[in-house]
């Protein structure tokens, strides 16, 4: 009986250990469920605008760089590249072995056709077995911009589209729902789980109780909330401050007068305040339209001051108000537009809400597009509509001296760099955020949960 006893008390531990080994050794199999607030109408690199359908059509479509996490091109689809004398041209060797997931090779003549729809500045060419990149002028941010999401490479048959990464779309419903299957043959590995099924137009608080229930791996956690979602327990991964919250202005100021309104707007805006008490410390009150921790600069420009005393300002157009639009959809947008109301009047500047149409103001976000600040403040430039930075030298000084002109105008009045941040389940593994915000969901496995 002692014996019998000692037997199963063994045979106890060792089933233990054998589950412990489990639970830490990756295994393939299981769905992982997602859900988005974004309503994409299509999985396109081309139409992609920063949010976090970008990291899901990182599962379908690659890139010939990556960037690490300091901003530093990496080769992928891409083995090698070399600017010739004058960094005007550059030849970008393929790596070998690879396909679409539709069969068709990836080659010279396929990336070049890609690359030339994303980039119609660009003399793209196929030489053989490589591609010639050919710039408008010199650049030697290339390899960076071969990062960007809108350059994955896409095979375009049709009305169709395949990539080359480690999930192949296998259902579609615009703006509501993705199925994912992996990719038996893809080149680096086939991934660990078997399917990856996204659900999009899903509210925060959905999200939230999905998580809860247990029907949702990985949900969104806005800005405000990750403070809160932390407190509660919840498994929170967030990023580096890598989204700007700005007003933007439709158009340069017309006269001095109107200047002056903008420059008085800016030093009484309380966005200290919006940082701590609005967005619950889940961003940084900076002045600049890069966040210090990738500039290296930042904190150069002053962060506005709170100014009681500002003088009252009449604006010498038709119109007695400007009128500041916000995205309705964005719960935290209308708290920040009512600071933002009750900041101006304190200057003597009247503001009118509007959810829609034309408007004087917008309060909008915009995503850093890359871990390179040369290239995240040429693309913020763009999505800004402002005229883009020219460099030369690519020093801080000069970087500075770009940023500085752009925000010269007020043509944007930057108000917070916020994180970005997600929620997932305890049994996820492999599971990271890049300090952009960018999903790391290619070695992601499911665990055993414990009973």
């Amino acid at each position: 009986m002692r014996f019998r006893s000692a037997l199963i008390a063994l045979s106890s531990l060792l089933l233990i250990a054998v589950a412990a080994a489990a639970e830490q050794r990756p295994h393939y199999g299981g769905t992982l469920r997602i859900a988005v607030r974004e309503t994409p109408q299509a999985i396109d690199p081309a139409s992609m605008n920063g949010g976090e359908s970008e990291n899901i059509a990182r599962l379908i479509f690659e890139n010939l760089v990556r960037l690490d996490a300091n901003g530093h091109p990496q080769p992928l689809l891409a083995s090698s590249w070399q600017a010739e004398p004058g960094n005007q041209r550059w030849r970008i060797s393929l790596r070998d072995g690879v396909s679409f997931t539709d069969g068709f090779p990836l080659d010279a003549a396929s990336v070049a056709a890609s690359l030339r729809s994303s980039n119609p500045a660009w003399k793209v060419v196929a030489v053989s077995e490589t591609v010639m990149i050919e710039t408008p002028s010199p650049d030697l941010k290339v390899p960076a911009e071969l990062a960007l999401p809108r350059n994955a490479i896409v095979h375009r048959n049709s009305d169709k589209l395949a990539g080359t990464g480690p999930f192949v779309a296998r259902d579609w419903v615009a703006g509501k729902r993705l199925v994912l299957a992996a990719n038996d043959d893809y080149w680096h590995g086939r991934p660990f789980v078997d399917s990856v099924e996204v659900s999009f137009g899903i509210s925060d608080r959905e999200q939230l109780l999905a998580l809860d229930l247990g029907k949702a791996d990985i949900v969104e956690i806005p800005a405000e909330s990750i403070r809160r979602a932390k407190a509660e327990g919840r498994t929170v991964l967030s990023s580096e401050p890598a989204q700007l919250m700005a007003l933007t202005f439709a158009h340069d100021p017309r006269n001095e007068d109107e200047l002056h309104a903008r420059n008085a707007l800016a030093a009484t805006l309380d966005t200290t305040s919006l940082a701590e008490y609005v967005m619950q410390g889940g961003g940084d009150a900076e002045a600049g339209l890069l966040p210090t921790w990738l500039s290296g600069y930042g904190f150069v420009f002053p962060v506005p001051r709170l100014n009681q005393q500002a003088s009252p300002v009449r604006l010498q157009s038709a119109r007695t108000a400007w009128t500041l639009a916000y995205d309705a959809a964005d719960p935290v947008a209308r708290v920040v537009a009512d600071r933002i109301l009750l900041n101006a009047r304190d200057a003597g500047i009247a503001i009118q809400l509007v959810s829609s149409g034309a408007a004087d103001i917008r309060l909008a976000r915009f995503s850093l597009a890359s871990l390179d600040p040369e290239t995240a403040l040429a693309e913020l430039a763009k999505a800004l509509q402002l005229d883009p930075p020219k460099f030369s030298e690519y020093s801080v000084e000069e970087m500075y001296a770009a940023e500085k002109l752009l925000l010269q105008p007020h043509r944007v009045i930057p108000l917070l760099h916020l994180r970005r941040a997600i929620a997932a389940r305890s049994n996820l593994r492999g599971l990271s955020i890049s300090p952009d915000g960018e999903w790391e969901l290619g070695n992601i496995w499911i665990a055993v949960e414990k009973p």
